[in-house]
């Protein structure tokens, strides 16, 4: 399977929301929402754009504290943790700041991605130091989440108001399944196939990959016609796993 990137509706609703957030008024509301359930394609959306743009990734941790989340940010900004967490604070936001203002030189966007933020999502403590470092820097953070991001941050309206944009990503639509397929699958698909990956996949980007891998495997050892590999080529042959049963789900014989 190709190892390219593709730009399905969900990440560029994403990204017109970042476009939106340069353009924002108040400079203080520059927190992004992103939230969805899993396997829809936000993390490795988000990891993509943090890749393109040299910005800051973190995977929160169920019991982070605001020292575990001081120390995790400085390492990976390649920073040695001071003792204190107050020198902590200070490097952090000298080193955001630092990256920010290469960011804007070379033009490009910089921001702190959180993911899993469902797990600080109601942590005042944490909430607070984010809030900090992205009101002294006027840095975006995008808080990734699975759907409670929002709900709980209703309870800290200091923080919520820092909002400005709210990403909800959605399951695939036919024209994502088929874009993937096409930039992704070695091989050529059949419309009525593309179309019972979109079924069995229920919408979801991981379901849908995984499809395109067994799709691919099963196309490489046949000489598919000029429409690509059919539902009556894998007739019997699994292409995902059911993701609430495990069970394999299997092409249906057609009549």
């Amino acid at each position: 399977m190709k190892n390219l990137f593709v730009e399905t509706t969900n990440v560029r609703r994403f990204l017109a929301a970042l476009s939106a957030l340069s353009q924002r008024g108040a400079q203080e509301a520059c927190l992004t929402v992103v939230d969805g359930a899993p396997g829809l394609g936000k993390t490795t959306t988000l990891k993509h754009w943090v890749a393109q743009n040299g910005a800051v990734y973190l995977r929160a941790k169920k019991e982070w504290t605001p020292a575990w989340f001081m120390n995790e940010l400085l390492e990976e900004l390649r920073v040695n943790p001071p003792h204190s967490f107050q020198k902590k604070f200070q490097k952090v936001v000298q080193e955001l700041v630092m990256r920010n203002n290469a960011a804007e030189l070379g033009r490009r966007n910089f921001a702190l991605v959180i993911d899993e933020a469902d797990h600080i999502s109601n942590k005042v403590t944490i909430l607070e130091t984010v809030r900090d470092i992205s009101d002294i820097i006027e840095l975006p953070v995008i808080l990734v989440g699975m759907g409670k991001v929002n709900d709980h941050l209703t309870r800290f309206p200091q923080v919520a108001s820092r909002v400005s944009q709210k990403v909800r990503f959605e399951k695939a639509t036919i024209e994502d399944v088929r874009l993937l397929i096409d930039k992704r699958c070695e091989v050529k698909v059949a419309d009525d196939l593309a179309k019972f990956v979109l079924k069995v996949s229920q919408g979801y980007n991981r379901e849908v990959l995984e499809a395109i891998a067994n799709i691919e495997r099963f196309g490489l050892r046949m000489e598919p016609d000029e429409q690509g590999v059919t539902m009556r080529d894998m007739a019997g042959m699994a292409i995902l796993n059911d993701r609430h049963t495990s069970q394999p789900v299997v092409v249906p014989e057609l009549v």
